[in-house]
Formats: structure tokens, sequence, C-alpha cells
């Protein structure tokens, strides 16, 4: 039997979830553990008691809506994604994960279907990691990767501490990270890349995930008059910054796979007519292969050892490193065999983007679905995503639930 879901509603939760934690400037800032995110949490769990789910909140904050008709039994299947977002964000990314994992249950819940074991929703704390690094902190703490007291007290770039804002803003649950264990999780996300769009392809089955690397770059040189001070006598920082950025880029071009970039920097003392003493900045790296990624690194390390024997300082701090992710095979495949019988064409990718199922994946069969996002923008107010693919793959997403759940 082919059953849908109830694509009026999901579109207009999007819609009114993507209204919710606005700033005065009307931009979208739900920011975790912030009162916008209170405000978006308290959506959602309205949304979960309506369809009659046990909800559940561990200490870390995440949040799951708990499906357990009579008969079932076992490990639940998981779905879901997160709900805060960065600063001025889009109102798909995360959200729509949540939120098609919640119409599947309905879905089924209408259809009268009856699944052999639980069926969970789950939105997961802090995935975006603006306010408290790192990244995906409510998957990571949940699979077992950082100690739950160890991320409440970490300390955000407001000075606050995590665990201090999930109490305050009445999110600071009572069940161990960890308490859930599912039998398989899936993650249904706008792609947040240009590929599927520009392929004509509606579905795509995630196979893997890319490993990052992060690390913040200090090269120290020496302060100087830019106008007196010959160019044969300068160590100037910023020059050995640029010299970096530039062999950072043509490592990655001539890299199978690879991406690199510099998303932040900043020179000291930072005036016009002063030689740079301090370049400062930070180099993302990536990868879906583990060895090609630890290649980058080297030839990083490499490269910035060239610099010390030239008279630089040089000092690096890891602020990142998770490994490629390989994706369950039943699972991916499984989702290939959902489209097709849809009729939705559907292509094999990799996930060029970090996401809650790469934490999940370390306990439990995962994988994801993506959906194409117009011109490849997130993390932007332009994010879109044509109704039609929203809809499509949420029905994807309700044609792999039901084989997993049975």
């Amino acid at each position: 039997m082919t059953i849908a879901i109830d694509a009026a509603r999901l579109l207009a939760r999007l819609k009114e979830l993507g209204a919710t934690g606005r700033d005065e400037a009307g931009r979208l800032c739900r920011i975790a553990a912030s009162d916008a995110d209170r405000a978006g949490r308290n959506l959602l769990c309205g949304w979960l008691r309506q369809a009659g789910l046990r909800i559940e909140i561990d200490r870390i904050g995440n949040i799951y809506g708990i499906w357990e008709p009579d008969g079932v039994s076992g490990n639940p299947m998981v779905m879901g994604s997160h709900i805060d977002t960065v600063i001025d964000a889009g109102i798909y990314d995360g959200c729509y994960g949540v939120l098609s994992g919640l119409a599947v249950i309905e879905a089924m819940q209408q259809a009268g279907l009856r699944p052999s074991r639980p069926l969970t929703v789950v939105a997961f704390t802090n995935e975006e990691g603006v306010r408290y690094a790192p990244d995906m902190m409510g998957s990571l703490v949940a699979a077992g990767g950082l100690a739950t007291d160890d991320a409440l007290a970490i300390v955000g770039t407001d000075g606050t501490t995590l665990g201090a804002e999930l109490h305050r803003i009445g999110y600071a649950g009572s069940r161990e990270p960890g308490f859930l264990k599912p039998h398989a999780y899936v993650e249904l996300h706008v792609e947040q890349g240009p590929i599927l769009e520009a392929e004509g392809q509606p579905i795509g089955a995630v196979e893997n995930l890319q490993g990052i690397s992060w690390q913040k770059v200090t090269i120290g040189g020496m302060a100087n008059h830019a106008g007196t001070t010959p160019m044969v006598m300068r160590r100037d920082a910023g020059v050995a910054a640029a010299q970096t950025l530039a062999f950072l880029d043509r490592l990655a071009r001539d890299t199978q796979g690879a991406v690199a970039t510099v998303g932040t920097i900043r020179f000291e003392p930072n005036a016009i007519n002063v030689i740079p003493s301090s370049a400062i900045f930070t180099v993302d790296l990536r990868n879906p292969d583990e060895e090609r990624l630890k290649g980058q690194e080297v030839a990083l390390d490499t490269f910035l050892n060239g610099l010390r024997s030239e008279g630089f300082e040089v000092t690096t701090e890891r602020l990142a490193r998770f490994q490629p992710v390989t994706f369950a095979p039943e699972i991916v495949a499984a989702i290939e065999t959902s489209a097709a019988e849809r009729q939705l064409v559907c292509r094999r990718m990799t996930s060029g983007a970090g996401h809650d199922a790469q934490m999940i994946a370390r306990i439990a069969p995962a994988a994801m679905i993506f959906v194409p996002s117009k011109g490849g923008v997130s993390h932007n107010p332009a994010e879109y995503t044509a109704d039609a693919d929203l809809i499509a793959g949420a029905n994807v997403l309700l044609d792999v639930a039901r084989k997993l759940s049975r």
C-alpha cells in the first residue's frame, strides 16, 4: 500500500517554525539555548504532543518524540535533525528533517499502520555550533563522543555556559544522553549544495560524508613602518598568510575530492600603515577519503614548517577533527528503491557538510536523503527548496521508515 505524508501540513509547519525566533531586524536567529531556541522548541513539542508522542528530553537538551503503538518492541527507527540555526538563516536547514520525521509518523498513524518497532523523531541540540563549540554537539554527546558534563560546561561566545542556558530556557532534561539507541537512523536534509539541482535529480541517496579538519593558524612576523621598511627587510605576517591561502587553494585543486577554505582571518595590529606583526586565520580541510585528508594535513604542516625556516613564528591549534563516514549500504539501497518506486530519479552522492547523521553512525546504521537546494545556497535567507521536492523527499523518508520499522 502506497501512502503519503500530509504535504500541506508539513509545508505550513516549515513556514511557522521559520517565522519563530526572528530578531528585531527580521532575521531568523534561533541560536542554541537562546530565548528564540526556546520558542522553537516549545512549538515543536506542541506538535509532538498533538501527534500523541511521548516526549523525552535528555541532559544535553535533545528532544525525542516517541511513538510506541501497542505490540511494538526493540530499538526504535529514528528520524531527525536539528532546529537551531545560524545567524540570519534560511528556514529549511535541519528543520525540514525534524518536521518530516514527525510527518512520517503522522502518516503511518493516519493510515492505521502498526510497525513492529517504535518510531522516534529527534531534534538534536546545537548542531550549528554558532554559540557553543563544537557543532553537532547534541548528537555527538548522544553517541558517546563527548562527555555530557564536559559539554554542559562549555562556555559560549557570549560568556554563558550551555548547561545554565538549557536550564534557563527549560530544556535541561533528566534522561542520560544515549538512553535511546536507534535500530537505524535516517536524516532527510536539503542538500546545501548545487549538485542535485544542476543535474535535475530530485533525490540524493547519501552514501558517505566528508571528513573534516579544522585548525586555527597563527603566523608571527614583525610590525614595522609601512613606508620606511624596505621589502627585503620585512617579515610580513600578512604576506605569509596570503602565501598559505594560495598554497591551500592549489593543494585542494590538485587533490582528489578535496576542498579547502580559510573562512576567517585577521591581522594585528590591523593598521593601514603598519606591516602586520601577526596573522590569525582558520583552515577548513575536507575530503571523503581519510588518507587523502591526512595528506592535506601533512602538506599544510610541511608548508608551515617552510615559513618557520624563513623566520616566522607559526603555531596551530586543532579546533575539530572528524573522520569521513561511510553510511549503511542497506539503508542507502532502501532509499534508492523507494525513490524508484515513486518514479523519482535518484543519485548516490557525498555530503560535503557535516550532519548529525555522521555522529549517530557511530552507534547505529545510518544514512541520509538529500533534496535539491536552489543555487546550492544555505545558511542564508535565500535558502530555498521547491515544495514538490520537499514533499518528494518526505515521502521517500516515509517509505524507508516503513521498511526499517517492520
